[in-house]
């Protein structure tokens, strides 16, 4: 497994809920097909049972520096931690009835396969590059060096029906915790 530099989370500024994810809880997803490291198309309006979408503003590269500023923007830092912990609990998801983990970004689908392979990721990442799920679900964003990149949240899905949503996620590498004391409080039937 790759080892983690340990995040000093309280030395970054923490997000805070500005409503801007609200309007998703409960919404079903949109017929809408990303490309994934998997070499596949996932339609997210096709998923059918339990599943967990996870996005993120992007994942760093080693010896490549994060955009200047990273760390003072709330809830950007923790993209690798918050994967590798998904990564971690993975086989716990599915023992609590989770068919799918999938991780969205705005970055492109060449990029995330480095962090797919670097990171050893039992799961695909899916790539919004044209920004098309981004703007149907209205999802929350932010520029920097002229990228939009998602804020990030967490949404917890039942055929395609969004049943819990996690917004502001912070620290990130908490969040599939988070996600698995959610699964233990739902009757979930796989």
């Amino acid at each position: 497994m790759v080892n983690l530099q340990v995040v000093d989370w309280s030395s970054l500024p923490e997000p805070s809920d500005d409503g801007a994810a609200t309007h998703l809880s409960g919404m079903v997803m949109p017929n809408v097909e990303l490309p994934s490291t998997d070499n596949e198309m996932v339609n997210l309006g096709k998923i059918r049972g339990w599943s967990v979408l996870f996005f993120y503003p992007m994942t760093g590269q080693p010896d490549t520096p994060l955009p200047d500023g990273w760390d003072e923007i709330p809830g950007a830092r923790g993209c690798t931690p918050q994967t590798c912990a998904f990564r971690d609990l993975a086989k716990e998801l599915s023992a609590k009835g989770i068919r799918a983990v999938y991780g969205i970004s705005t970055q492109t689908t060449e990029y995330q396969l480095e962090a797919t392979k670097r990171l050893r990721l039992p799961f695909p990442l899916l790539s919004d590059t044209d920004l098309i799920l981004t703007k149907r679900l209205q999802l929350p964003t932010f520029r920097v060096n002229d990228m939009v990149l998602i804020k990030r949240l967490t949404l917890v899905l039942n055929n395609s029906e969004v049943k819990r949503l996690f917004y502001p996620v912070f620290p990130p590498d908490q969040n599939p915790a988070e996600v698995l004391k959610f699964l233990d409080s739902t009757q979930i039937e796989s």
